[in-house]
């Protein structure tokens, strides 16, 4: 039994996210399962780094199954490119150890968020943006981004109403880069896991700092409180990106 590492970009737009539900093949997994079953004879099911919500993207997903195809790594990117939808793409394809678990082996992850700030909508990033009409202040989102950064509980800053499993987590960085008020603004997160919906809510809450719909003390306030709804809205599915997992 082989192990095999899959790392992929998708468009997230027709899909109700990574996780494969029923028989439904709206999801990533679903159409990647199917795929592998037609490809090698085999019911396969593979592992992801982590659950993307519906909408969201992915530039750098990783994921993982077990086969007994005999198939060489650059046969199985031709093949399951040829066979799969044009918004799910193998970017590559490589033969690991036995004991590789594309989601407990993560040691980390990098999202980007993008936010199109102009008052003139965008035709052709509207379903890869979040469209906020008034200028952001990037001085103010800079300086919010500093009391995110590093080893907090993000309870608060999370989908979670209450968790059996620890929601503390490190983020290591927080860039903002673009021309706020004018064009395109990036939002990039590296952290060593997120919560569910964590980063759309940081970016919802940084957004609302942003436009001064907020202080950045909403920060500290959340923290002390654990109370979701102390942050800001929760930013849309379709401005999300999962970037890069990292592995040791």
């Amino acid at each position: 039994m082989r192990n095999i590492k899959l790392t992929l970009e998708y468009d997230g737009r027709r899909y109700l996210g990574w996780q494969r539900l029923g028989d439904s093949e709206k999801t990533i997994q679903g159409k990647l399962e199917a795929v592998l079953k037609q490809m090698t004879g085999e019911t396969i099911e593979i592992v992801g780094s982590g659950r993307t919500d519906a909408g969201t993207h992915a530039r750098g997903q990783v994921a993982n199954f077990k086969t007994e195809s005999t198939m060489i790594p650059e046969e199985m990117v031709a093949v399951m490119n040829r066979m799969l939808p044009g918004d799910i793409v193998v970017k590559a394809v490589q033969e690991v150890p036995e004991r590789f678990h594309a989601r407990y082996n993560a040691k980390g992850k990098q999202y980007s968020y993008w936010v199109w700030n102009s008052p003139i909508p965008t035709a052709f990033e509207r379903h890869h943006s979040f469209h906020v009409t008034q200028p952001l202040n990037l001085a103010k989102m800079e300086a919010a981004c500093e009391k995110l950064v590093g080893k907090h509980d993000f309870l608060g800053f999370s989908a979670l109403k209450k968790s059996k499993k620890s929601t503390i987590r490190t983020i290591d960085s927080i860039k903002i880069e673009g021309n706020p008020g004018t064009g395109m603004v990036q939002f990039t997160l590296v952290g060593n896991g997120f919560l569910h919906k964590m980063v759309r809510i940081i970016v919802g809450t940084l957004v609302a700092i942003g436009t001064g719909a907020m202080e950045d003390t909403v920060i500290d306030e959340v923290f002390a409180s654990k109370v979701r709804m102390e942050a800001g809205e929760t930013a849309p599915a379709q401005g999300l990106y999962l970037d890069e997992v990292f592995y040791q």
